[in-house]
């Protein structure tokens, strides 16, 4: 059986270093971009990719 998924149930501890990253995800994002616009290399593309998804995960509060 599948377990139900209830983010209000985390720790503490958790939910300070979910905070934490929402905080300084969306500036890490943009420094990533206008670094791949200047510099592009494949592992900065994907790096960007990366944050970007992590960032919509946790703004559409998925994690």
């Amino acid at each position: 059986m599948k377990k139900k998924f209830n983010p209000y149930t985390y720790p503490p501890w958790l939910k300070g270093v979910r905070n934490a990253c929402a905080r300084f995800i969306l500036p890490f994002c943009i420094f990533q971009g206008v670094r791949t616009m200047l510099l592009p290399t494949t592992f900065d593309v994907l790096f960007l990719s990366l944050l970007i998804v992590l960032a919509l995960s946790i703004y559409l509060e998925i994690i």
